[in-house]
């Protein structure tokens, strides 16, 4: 980094909606699906619960269930989060998906194509150098700094490879924040 003034701008990345599944329909040859409005099935057998996340096939809209809870005791449930499963959250909704735990469980994967944006001031490319960034994540999208960069300057990523200085690796995702420092052109 250098000691000469600089500028700092602040960046933010927001989920803009839930991301796709990753996960391949049984009655159609989609392999993606969604979770729509958002909505949990909730079983009672005796004292037991079992708790689903319904999920749509984006082609032929087929209804399909991720198990969230099997033949789990009722006494075992947050009373609060219990209330939520049946007046179908938002939020628990998105915490549910988000869970890694679930989708290992149920062998999905998420796609985040499309499903954030990037909240930048301009870039003032002809100006003071060099500039920090300093990006703060709203929500854990799994972004790659490379693509993020390249996004927000509008510039290529080999472009980026020269110009940036990051102390985190610039090819693996990231959902947490990071600083960088675009270097001027030599």
């Amino acid at each position: 980094m250098s000691s000469q003034p600089h500028i700092v701008l602040p960046w933010v990345v927001h989920r803009t909606r839930l991301p796709l599944l990753s996960w391949r329909c049984v009655d159609c040859p989609s392999e993606s699906a969604t979770t729509g409005a958002g909505r949990f099935r909730v079983n009672a057998n005796g004292k037991l619960l079992d708790v689903w996340l319904l999920v749509r096939c984006v082609r032929c809209d087929r209804t399909s269930k991720l198990t969230v809870y099997e033949r789990t005791p009722v006494s075992s449930f947050d009373p609060v989060e219990l209330h939520g499963y049946h007046v179908n959250d938002s939020r628990l909704v998105a915490s549910t998906l988000l869970d890694p735990a679930l989708a290992r469980r149920n062998r999905f994967a998420l796609d985040w194509t499309d499903a954030w944006r990037l909240d930048a001031p301009p870039t003032p490319l002809d100006e003071a150098w060099p500039v920090r960034v300093e990006v703060a994540f709203r929500d854990p999208v799994p972004v790659r700094p490379d693509r993020l960069v390249a996004r927000g300057l509008g510039l290529s990523r080999p472009e980026v490879q020269r110009r940036v200085k990051c102390d985190v690796p610039m090819r693996r995702s990231r959902i947490a924040g990071f600083t960088f420092t675009l270097m001027s052109v030599r």
